[in-house]
Formats: structure tokens, C-alpha cells, sequence
């Protein structure tokens, strides 16, 4: 049995409030939450709840154009896009001058393609980015070798998935606990993409480092743009509601990812039914948590735990222009204790990474032609407790 088949993947959508709406539950075919806290609770022996959060904030990089994601590499050395195209370096609190790498991709403000996620195992690093094909534009998972302060030696590791003309390509990349590669792709602002349990889109992927063994985790989303796993080895991802389309607004969620699940895109936003005809080919597994009819346009999602303590879900936020905060459960990974907003007035966020020194580094993205920039965006920024 493929080693993926054995990690648990988990969901949730940020709700509006410190006390959230109700959860929904996995239809019969998922795990039953007793099953999932015990493979949960002997990470979490001895910590002790999630407790107050505030940061001291610090700038480690300005003037950036649109940076989409972050990944620590040896040493504390951070590596970052920028969507235009460039590969950037922050290594001892510094910005490279040079990029590490400048990639020719399909971008243009105020839409979502370009240079996309990042992840990093040396001596390699993984991107995923936009590039314009012979009739559409398609993107790309390739890998790349170090060397010095440089990326060279592409490899091409999954190609030909199809891209939005302007809205819709996920694209977060991260390496997941059981070493596979997993990404999120979009729907492409085609909702029949998502509905269907083959193909490349509306998806949560996963394949070897190699390119090898891709396969589909789980379908139905919309514009998935954050994943991540706690210490037990659940998935969370993050996935944008509707803005007009299909006649919802809203509904930004966060979900508890099965293999092979369906998570009701685009027969569903959230737990609402779209305006789309037929019916879904499979039962569908709901949110845990919703934003109801406020948008977030939830991006980037992160664990980080203060010392002593269970880690809480940090999500970055794009229309939000806030870090959320998810306490969840300890007995149950599929229910949200509480919300609480723990970082604001930065504007647009991309990206929340939690780093090996015990703070979480963000991206601004108010650069993205959606935004309202300041003289000193976008910004890497660097926030420790206190």
C-alpha cells in the first residue's frame, strides 16, 4: 500500500467570530473524529492548550512586486517567489540582491498566475508557476538544484495543467510529512473542471520528488490556496468561496481532506447549494467551518505553536487583510474551539510560514493589482512573540 494512503488530511474554513458556526461533519465514508484524535493525541501528550498570541513585528524585506510563497532552507536561509518571475533569497536577516532564478512566466496584475508556491528539500527546490502554452496557458511543477546562491538544472516533474486566463490556479506546493510532493490547482474560473474526480484541477494533488506516482487526494475545490499539516500528520487546506459565480458570494472554507473525497465544488460553496445542475457523482464532505457571507479569500495556512503549548491554525488573508487564528480542538482535529484575528494592518496577506526559530514569517500582496501599496511594499515580514 503507497505510503500516502496512510496520512489523514484535514480541513477547516475559518468562521466569522470568536465563537464559530456550526461545524459540519464528514459524511460516513471519512474517519470518525474518535479515530483521527487517537492518531493525534500522542503528539500532543503534555502540552498544554493554545494560549494568548500577539507578535513583535519586524521588516526583513521591502520594494518587493506580489511575493506568493516562502520555505526555509539550511540554516534558516529563506527562499521566495515573487510572482513576476523571481526566485529571492534572505539568508542571516538579509535580502540577496540577485535573484536566485528569473523564470519567463504568463502574469499580469490583478490576476492569479506567474510564479507561484515554492517548496524546499536540499539540494533541491520545487516551484510551480504559469507559463504561456500554444493555445492557453498552463502551469507547471518543476525542480531545480541548488548551486551556490542559484537555481539551475530544471527538471519538469508534472506539466500540462490547465491555467486560468486570469482567475483560478491555486498553486501551493509543500512537501508533506510522508515526503511526497502535494500541490493545490484551481478550477481555472471552469467550474466543470472541479466537478469532475479525474483530471488536474479543482484538486489537492500528490507525487513523488521524483514526478513519479501523481495522484489525486482529494476534488470539488475552487481555488484551494493553502495547505498544511499538524504534528499528527493532518492535512488542512484552505479554498476560496464564490464571488458571483454560480449566484453565491462567499463562503471561504477550510476542509477535512479524505482520499478520494469530494468537497462540493461546484455543487456546493460551503454548505450551500449553487445555482449548478445534476447532481454531485459522490457524497460530499462539508466544511468544517465557513466564513458565511463575509470573503477572506483565505491564502497560505500555517501550525505554530508557542513553547509548552499545542500549536493553533494560523491563516493569512487576502481580502481579510488579517492572520486568523484557529484553535481546534485537541480531542478532535475536525472541530474549531475558536477564531481570533492575532496580526492586522499590513494589508493583503499571501503567506504564513511557520520558521525553525520559534516565529512565523508573512508575505504582503499588496502589489498584486488588488491591493492598496505602501511605499515600503510588499514586505517579507518577521513575527516573534512577546
Amino acid at each position: 500500500m503507497p505510503r500516502w494512503i496512510a496520512v489523514a488530511l484535514v480541513a477547516m474554513v475559518a468562521g466569522c467570530s470568536s465563537s464559530p458556526p456550526a461545524a459540519g461533519r464528514s459524511p460516513a465514508r471519512s474517519p470518525s473524529a474518535a479515530a483521527a484524535s487517537s492518531s493525534a493525541s500522542p503528539s500532543l501528550a503534555g502540552l498544554a492548550a493554545p494560549g494568548p498570541l500577539s507578535f513583535n513585528v519586524q521588516s526583513l524585506a521591502t520594494g518587493l512586486t506580489a511575493p506568493w510563497a516562502l520555505a526555509f532552507g539550511a540554516g534558516g536561509t529563506i527562499w521566495f517567489t515573487e510572482r513576476p518571475g523571481r526566485v529571492r533569497i534572505i539568508r542571516g536577516g538579509r535580502l540577496l540582491s540577485s535573484p536566485a532564478l528569473t523564470l519567463s512566466v504568463a502574469q499580469q496584475p490583478g490576476c492569479e498566475g506567474g510564479l507561484l508556491g515554492i517548496a524546499v528539500k536540499e539540494p533541491y527546490v520545487y516551484l510551480m508557476y504559469t507559463y504561456a502554452g500554444a493555445s492557453r496557458n498552463l502551469n507547471r511543477v518543476a525542480r531545480f538544484t541548488i548551486q551556490g546562491d542559484q537555481l539551475v538544472s530544471e527538471k519538469v516533474l508534472l506539466d500540462g495543467i490547465p491555467a486560468g486566463a486570469c482567475y483560478h490556479d491555486g498553486g501551493r506546493l509543500k512537501i508533506g510529512p510522508d515526503g511526497l510532493l502535494y500541490l493545490s490547482t484551481g478550477e481555472t474560473f471552469n467550474p466543470s473542471l472541479a466537478a469532475s474526480p479525474s483530471g488536474l484541477n479543482g484538486k489537492v494533488l500528490a507525487l513523488g520528488l521524483d514526478g513519479s506516482g501523481e495522484h489525486v487526494v482529494g476534488w470539488g475545490f475552487r481555488n484551494p490556496q493553502g495547505i498544511t499539516w499538524d504534528a499528527a500528520g493532518h492535512l488542512y487546506a484552505s479554498n476560496n468561496g464564490p464571488t458571483g459565480d454560480l449566484g453565491l458570494c462567499c463562503h471561504d472554507s477550510i476542509f477535512y481532506v479524505q482520499r478520494g473525497g469530494f468537497y462540493g465544488w461546484p455543487w456546493f460553496a460551503a454548505n450551500v447549494r449553487t445555482s449548478y445542475g445534476g447532481s454531485p457523482p459522490q457524497a460530499r464532505t462539508p466544511p468544517i467551518l465557513n466564513s458565511g457571507d463575509t470573503v477572506w479569500a483565505p491564502s497560505g495556512i500555517a501550525f505554530f505553536a508557542l513553547p509548552g503549548q499545542r500549536a493553533s491554525l494560523l491563516v493569512a488573508e487576502l481580502s481579510g487583510q488579517a492572520l486568523r487564528r484557529l484553535v481546534i480542538d485537541a480531542a478532535d482535529p475536525g472541530h474549531v474551539l475558536s477564531t481570533s484575528i492575532v496580526f492586522s494592518g499590513h494589508g493583503r496577506l499571501r503567506d504564513v510560514v511557520a520558521g525553525p526559530d520559534g516565529c512565523a514569517y508573512v508575505l504582503t500582496s499588496n502589489r498584486d493589482g488588488r491591493g492598496t501599496p505602501s511605499a515600503e511594499d510588499d514586505q517579507v515580514l518577521k513575527l516573534c512573540p512577546r
